[in-house]
């Protein structure tokens, strides 16, 4: 079965890459207003898009930007099918740096083996990959050894939760044995990898005011607080100079490594000069004791994200604002709970404003828990073999930094196992200019894809 469909896709390259550029040529900015229409209609492309290769697909109207559903029934040698999820996301991030793009952002752009486009990896391409995956399948064996479902939603890159609300309210209709998703990305250009791990994520915005109005500094200098001045004191006493977060109580439900988990951070051998080469920074910074990848992967965090408060224009304005801001977002690992680690925050941020401000604090926002997965499970291991034999290299283990809110809805309501397999890069550009995804692993991520499918349905 996977030789026929492996074949397929050989075969159908052109056309894959072709139909990919259809996909990404819908604006489907799904946080501005002016794109509804155009998530809309690449909502509708999709789903007519999966109907034509032989699936019963439908847009799911909640008030949001619709989610796409298709589904299709396997057929398993006298035995009760096996159910799997695929989810991806059709909706991409905005464009603000325009002038930087070398070819038109919804123009696909086939350039030195890549295709470049907004939303070429994040996560059209890759989502594409399992929907030729299920094409070639089609195709070639005429059934699927197993029940597929897509799910697919418009809102990742916004925040919003039409899919997450459907998967709470239709939990037991939408039973599964594993959900796939591809929205992560390799360990390197020659190295597929499965992510076990997601950090979780808390906001909060944070607001020190002194006056009802900004005042002249050399009428009131001296007599009357600073809110910058306490703000910015503020911070300093959360995270120390060294990287270690001054909040009491942050670090206890912090779950360490496991063994095996230190001894594969050290084998990937990751080079921390290259990383800090490649964003232009020139020393590496957090907890001392811990390498670079566990500080990204497996430590909590605590980033200030925007500063906000009096005369930011050209030249001098001496006033006092009335007050500043503070955009924090702290990045957070098993045990950690947001909203017990938001209650700590908060105490520890009220205690150390000074008496001549008052603090206010906006929160929690965007709260994530972190997840963590069970590399043993039979779901992940047949996704090892899956991206072997995509990719003709031994797939290896790795956590993400960063957070995929529906994997942690997936888990938590569903119970089976979730299967982070990415097939893009990290250089890809992901919510850049210029983002991209290199062909050859559109093609191997459909392999895998398809081979995943048909090992998972008959095993």
């Amino acid at each position: 079965m996977i030789e026929k469909a492996s074949a397929y896709i050989d075969a159908n390259k052109a056309r894959f890459i072709e139909e990919l550029g259809e996909f990404l040529r819908f604006p489907s900015i799904s946080s501005q207003s002016a794109h509804v229409s155009d998530v809309r209609d690449c909502a509708l492309w999709l789903r007519n898009h999966l109907e034509s290769i032989g699936l019963q697909a439908r847009l799911i109207e909640s008030g949001g930007h619709p989610v796409v559903e298709a589904t299709r029934l396997g057929k398993s040698a006298g035995r009760s099918n096996r159910k799997l999820i695929l989810y991806g996301h059709y909706d991409v991030q905005p464009v603000d740096s325009s002038d930087q793009w070398q070819s038109p952002p919804f123009v696909a752009t086939i350039r030195d083996g890549f295709i470049y486009g907004r939303g070429a990896t994040d996560d059209k391409g890759q989502l594409f990959a399992h929907v030729k995956a299920v094409e070639s399948l089609i195709r070639t064996c005429g059934q699927l050894p197993c029940d597929v479902r897509f799910l697919i939603e418009g809102e990742e890159e916004s925040g919003g939760t039409s899919l997450q609300d459907y998967v709470k309210g239709e939990k037991v209709r939408l039973t599964t044995d594993a959900v796939v998703i591809s929205d992560t990305a390799m360990y390197d250009e020659r190295t597929p990898a499965i992510t076990y791990g997601l950090r979780g994520l808390l906001g909060m915005e944070v607001t020190v005011r002194v006056a009802n109005r900004d005042l002249h500094s050399g009428a009131f200098g001296g007599a009357i607080g600073n809110p910058g001045v306490a703000l910015a004191q503020i911070i300093a006493a959360c995270m120390g100079p060294d990287g270690n977060v001054l909040i009491p109580g942050f670090y206890d439900q912090v779950r360490p490594l496991e063994d095996w988990e230190k001894q594969n951070v050290r084998q990937l051998g990751f080079d921390e000069s290259k990383l800090l080469s490649e964003v232009g920074s020139s020393a590496g910074f957090g907890e001392k004791g811990h390498p670079a990848l566990e500080r990204m992967w497996a430590r909590p965090t605590f980033d200030v994200n925007g500063l906000i408060g009096g005369y930011t224009g050209k030249g001098i304005k001496t006033v006092i604002p009335s007050r500043a801001s503070a955009k924090i977002s702290m990045r957070l690992v098993p045990d950690q709970e947001p909203q017990k680690v938001f209650e700590l925050v908060t105490q520890h941020i009220k205690s150390k404003c000074p008496p001549f401000a008052r603090v206010e604090i906006e929160g929690p926002s965007s709260a994530t828990p972190p997840v963590l997965f069970d590399v043993s499970n039979p779901a992940i291991q047949v996704a090892k073999e899956a991206l072997k034999f995509g990719f003709g290299a031994e797939p290896v283990f790795i956590r993400c930094g960063g957070s995929i809110p529906v994997a942690n809805t997936f888990w938590r309501e569903l119970q089976k196992p979730v299967v982070l397999m990415g097939f893009g890069l990290d250089s890809d550009g992901a919510h850049s200019s210029n983002e991209r995804f290199k062909i050859e692993s559109f093609i191997n991520g459909a392999k895998t894809s398809a081979y995943f499918i048909e090992a998972f349905g008959t095993q």
